[in-house]
Formats: C-alpha cells, sequence, structure tokens
C-alpha cells in the first residue's frame, strides 16, 4: 500500500509499505479521509519523535477486514476512528484525568512502524483495546464529518471543564478550526463568546457560527472593549486556542474574580508566564489546562456533528491526496486567511 512516511524533522515520503496484519478482535480500515491535527505537525517539523513512523489520527474510513472474536462491525460499514480509549479503572481515570492514563496514552491505530495513528496510509489496523471508540458513520454523513469527530472531542472534553452558565460572557482567543468549534459549542450553550483572532475571514466565520462580539487579538482597546461589554464586571471565562504567553497574563486580567482562564493551545514544554499569585489564591481565578480527547464523550460529539448542531463541513477548506500531505502539513502550519482545517482525502471522485 502507499504510505506517507516520517523519516526525520519536515522529511515526510511517499512510500510503498505493507498492509497491516491484524490480528483476532482487531479491524482493517481503509482510510478515506484523515485532518492534519497541530499536535501532529509539531512532531513533524521539530522531530520530536523517533522516525519511521506513519502519522495522522484523526480518521473516517470503511472496515475491510473484521478479526475473529469482533461482535457489533461488518464488513463494508463507514467508520470514525478513536486512537487513544482509557482503562476506566486505573488511579487518573478514577479522577476522570483520562490523558494521564498509561493505558490511553498507548496509540491504538496504526499503519506499521511504531504506531503513530496511521492515517496518512491507505489502510490501517485498528487495535481491540481503541474498538470501544469506534463510531459508525450515518448514511447521509460523509467521511469528512467522521474524521472531525477526535478534534470535535478534545473541544468538547475542554467545555466541560468551564464553570459557564447561560448568559455568561467569555473570550475565545484563536479562530482557526479549533477556536471555531469552541466558539460553536459555548454559543450553543447560551454562553455570549468575544472572538479574537488576526484574520478578518476567521472573524466572519466566528460570528456565522455564533459569536457575539469580535475583536483583532492585537486590538490595543481590547481591555477597555471588556470593560464595556461586560459592564465593569469583567470575563466569565476565557479560553486560548493560540499558543501565545503574552495571552495568558491578558486574558487572566480580563477574567473577572471567581472567573476561568482555560489553556488549550500551550503544549511547548517550558513556556512560562508571569501571573499574579494573589489572583489566584485572594480574587479565586482559576487557570486550568485541558489536553488531548475524552473516550466517554463520544456519544455526545456524534450527536453533535452527525445532527450537524455543531456543522463541521464548513470548517474544512483544503483537501490534499495523499500524494500530497508534506504541502497539506505545510499549509496548515502555515495558514493562509482563506485556510481552516486541512485534510488528507483518498475519497474517490
Amino acid at each position: 500500500m502507499r504510505a506517507v512516511v516520517y523519516r526525520g524533522a519536515n522529511d515526510l515520503r511517499l512510500e510503498e509499505t505493507p498492509v497491516p496484519r491484524i490480528r483476532a478482535g482487531e479491524l482493517l480500515v481503509r482510510v478515506a479521509v484523515c485532518g492534519v491535527c497541530p499536535t501532529d505537525i509539531k512532531k513533524i517539523q521539530q522531530g520530536a519523535v523517533l522516525p519511521p513512523r506513519i502519522f495522522g489520527h484523526e480518521t473516517a474510513g470503511t472496515i475491510v477486514r473484521v478479526g475473529a472474536g469482533v461482535r457489533g462491525f461488518a464488513v463494508g460499514e463507514r467508520v470514525a476512528l478513536h486512537h487513544h480509549v482509557p482503562c476506566l479503572a486505573c488511579h487518573a481515570c478514577r479522577h476522570r484525568a483520562f490523558a494521564q492514563c498509561r493505558v490511553y496514552q498507548r496509540t491504538g491505530v496504526t499503519a506499521g512502524f511504531e504506531p503513530a495513528g496511521g492515517g496518512y496510509a491507505q489502510y490501517v489496523r485498528v487495535m481491540s483495546l481503541v474498538l470501544p471508540g469506534v463510531v459508525k458513520l450515518p448514511a447521509r454523513n460523509s467521511f469528512l464529518e467522521g474524521a472531525m469527530l477526535e478534534p470535535v472531542n478534545t473541544v468538547l472534553k475542554a467545555v466541560k471543564r468551564l464553570s459557564l452558565l447561560p448568559g455568561d460572557r467569555a473570550l475565545v482567543a484563536g479562530q482557526g478550526p479549533i477556536g471555531l468549534m469552541f466558539t460553536r459549542l459555548l454559543a450553543l450553550r447560551g454562553v455570549a463568546v468575544l472572538a479574537t483572532d488576526l484574520m478578518a475571514p476567521r472573524l466572519q466565520m466566528a460570528r456565522r457560527l455564533g459569536a457575539r462580539l469580535l475583536a483583532r487579538g492585537d486590538d490595543p482597546q481590547l481591555p477597555a472593549q471588556v470593560e464595556r461589554w461586560t459592564r465593569g464586571r469583567g470575563l466569565d471565562a476565557a479560553v486560548l486556542a493560540a499558543p501565545s504567553t503574552a495571552l495568558v497574563e491578558q486574558a487572566h486580567a480580563l477574567v473577572r474574580g471567581g472567573g476561568q482562564v482555560l489553556l488549550f493551545a500551550n503544549t511547548r514544554r517550558g513556556d512560562t508566564a508571569g501571573l499574579d499569585l494573589a489572583a489566584i489564591c485572594v480574587d479565586e481565578k482559576d487557570l486550568l489546562g485541558s489536553y488531548s480527547s475524552d473516550f466517554t464523550l463520544q456519544a455526545e460529539v456524534a450527536r453533535l456533528v452527525f445532527s450537524r448542531q455543531l456543522d463541521v463541513r464548513p470548517l474544512i477548506t483544503h483537501q490534499f491526496p495523499l500524494a500530497a500531505t508534506a504541502e497539506a502539513v505545510k499549509l496548515a502550519a502555515n495558514p493562509r486567511p482563506d485556510a481552516l482545517k486541512v485534510v488528507v482525502s483518498q475519497v474517490e471522485a
């Protein structure tokens, strides 16, 4: 089969590799669509993991082989995959810190080599440990929608960490694909969203998805706007979907006492920010983090996406063939104003 193999930093090669061999309790899936995720971009560009690997974990496709003992799945069914599933029994899982579970940290979908998702290949092996996360696609929904379940899951998990009520006011900083999902999911919960970004087309998309107020992220009048918009109270929450340390300090100043700042994009270790610790202690401002997905939310995520309450289709702006995966990664890492979600598609025209 054809696969795009990571051979080192910024070195992706289209190669011929063996079709993965499945074992009892596993599935073989022909990949249709795989999204380009910032997590994989970081690994590819920084050479953060040892090669060779086949990346890509936002995957949807068609089951072509079912291993012995598998129940509930059949050849020909269209599915979305979930590459991490927790054990649900360890200390971390009992505290719902699923991303810290050692079983969760094992990648359960592979196209060969060290398991790394495998979606940038024609076929993937779905191991038994992640079968509980596989979701069947309804007839009316596309592979593109299926491939978006995983990133939507990560956002819904983060939204649920916020103690927001209908009518509350929140900042979503950064209106890339992830930020736009935050904007929509918060709007669905009755939260008034202030959306910020540096690209006008993204701000216009945020308005279509339910943002109440728009602003450039570098506008020096932003604190004054927040003051007026909240009538001096301050924001109830700020979601940072852009990796800026300066933004952490600004957001912490903009939220009210008892408010929350949620970091979603600050995944580079070693970055620091200066905060007034009394604002956390005396003013009871929470600084939260959220990383990766929550397997237990799969059914709710599927309802949101497949019902199109969260219509992910307008977020997908660019599709590349498998052979152009390196170009897809480059665009997703350095998006133009017209670029939002970038995917690798092997769907036949």
